[in-house]
């Protein structure tokens, strides 16, 4: 599934106009960056949360020649599944 579906079922679903759900799509997602990029966490019950993770540099190496190289520290966001959804699915695969 895709922007394109997602936002397709949103117009479906709650009967919107493709410009209007389009509009909320993107205001539900820079929404969730904003808060990532500030360093919130966002939680959404059932679903799960989402922050940033912070890595501190290291030094790595080059798959390709071997060379060592300093990585430089980095934030990365992480999203951790909710228990509900992690049941949903799996009962589904189970049942399925």
């Amino acid at each position: 599934m895709n922007r394109s579906d997602l936002i397709n079922a949103l117009k479906n679903k709650a009967s919107l106009s493709r410009k209007d759900a389009e509009r909320v799509f993107d205001v539900f997602f820079d929404e969730i960056k904003s808060a990532l990029i500030s360093s919130d966490r966002v939680e959404i019950r059932s679903f799960g949360s989402f922050t940033v993770k912070d890595y501190k540099p290291y030094v790595g190496r080059n798959p390709k020649s071997g060379e060592q190289i300093q990585v430089p520290s980095k934030k990365l966001p992480f999203f951790k599944v909710g228990k509900e959804l992690k049941e949903i699915v799996d009962n589904d695969k189970k049942g399925g």
